[in-house]
């Protein structure tokens, strides 16, 4: 019975110190210390705020475009409309606003001048008709009575002259400043519309607001989009993110402005990149990222922007050169 168990107590020292060995000196040994990750983009949906039918898309998946590039657009006829009819309730409202600040026409200005004109004629005659009855009155002639009826027919014509020149000077003002208030009022209101107008008939024809390229395009000419529902979907090159994992021993060195160096496949050289975000919360390995130097361990998401250079297609994995002690 104790052979069989020296042989047991043998086989178990020659097996750990076997795998010691292979730890220590076989080929995961040799292979420096890398971390794992990812590369991740921060997708840009572009859409446009009315529902419409889709009468252009001017760009490709896989198209690079420049800031302000014409992306798509829907179809413009029914906000022309709305636009068009706007800009002909402003000019409404600007001749209203011109008109309530001007006076009366010159033609009807010319009314008050024949009806003054006629006034005066009447206190001519007026006058005439008082000279001629004030010395018969003394004479004897008439009566009282009538010089005082001839004083009052010249006291009216008088009076009737001074209305009709009132009446011209209120004509050739403009409107009350009430009025002319409202009117700029109306206006004011009415360029508000145009611009609200015009806004919506921009939307429709959304322009890149970035430099990117062209993730997805979701619609073709000819198919209705509703409101809001993303068109084309952009990727520009500021919204690329390396996303790796750091053991919690270690992620005291990674903090936020620190360079890091990186490769992978086919981006030749290393290159680095600056990190601008590390997780407060420990979390198990991601099975995404599942590999022996980091399995069963806890360790923390760390985002870095990475520097200028050949774009990174996301979801293309890295593998993050580790920062020392001393880093």
């Amino acid at each position: 019975m104790k052979l069989p168990v020296r042989i047991a107590a043998a086989a178990v020292v020659i097996g750990a110190v076997g795998f010691l060995g292979w730890r220590l000196w076989g080929p995961d040994a040799q292979r420096p210390h890398r971390l794992s990750g990812y590369v991740e983009g921060e997708t840009l949906y572009v859409g446009a705020a009315n529902a419409g039918l889709v009468s252009a898309v001017v760009v490709q998946r896989g198209d690079r475009v420049a800031a302000g590039q014409p992306l798509f657009a829907l179809d413009a006829a029914q906000l022309t409309a709305a636009r068009d009819q706007a800009a002909a309730q402003v000019a409404m409202a600007r001749a209203q606003l011109e008109d309530a600040r001007k006076g009366q026409r010159p033609q009807e200005l010319a009314v008050y001048d024949a009806e003054r004109l006629a006034a005066v004629a009447r206190v001519n005659e007026a006058q005439a008709e008082f000279d001629r009855v004030q010395p018969l009155v003394a004479r004897g002639v008439y009566a009282k009575a009538r010089l005082d009826q001839a004083k009052a027919g010249l006291d009216a014509a008088r009076a009737n002259a001074v209305a009709v020149g009132r009446r011209k000077a209120v004509g050739s003002l403009g409107g009350r400043s009430d009025a002319v208030a409202a009117a700029e009022a109306a206006v004011a209101a009415a360029e508000q519309g145009l611009v609200a107008a015009q806004s919506r008939l921009d939307q429709i024809g959304p322009r890149a607001p970035v430099a990117a390229r062209v993730q997805d395009v979701f619609y073709q000419p000819g198919e209705w989009v509703a409101a809001n529902q993303p068109v084309v979907a952009l990727l520009s090159d500021d919204r690329v993110r390396l996303r790796f994992f750091v053991p919690e021993a270690e992620v005291a060195r990674y903090r936020v402005g620190r360079t890091v160096r990186f490769s992978c496949d086919g981006c030749g050289a290393a290159r680095s990149a600056q990190i601008n975000y590390v997780s407060p919360r420990a979390e198990f390995t991601p099975p995404v990222i599942y590999s022996r130097e980091s399995r069963q361990r806890l360790v923390f998401l760390v985002e870095a922007r990475p520097a200028a250079g050949p774009s990174l297609a996301p979801g293309q994995p890295i593998d993050i050169t580790p920062l020392g002690d001393g880093a």
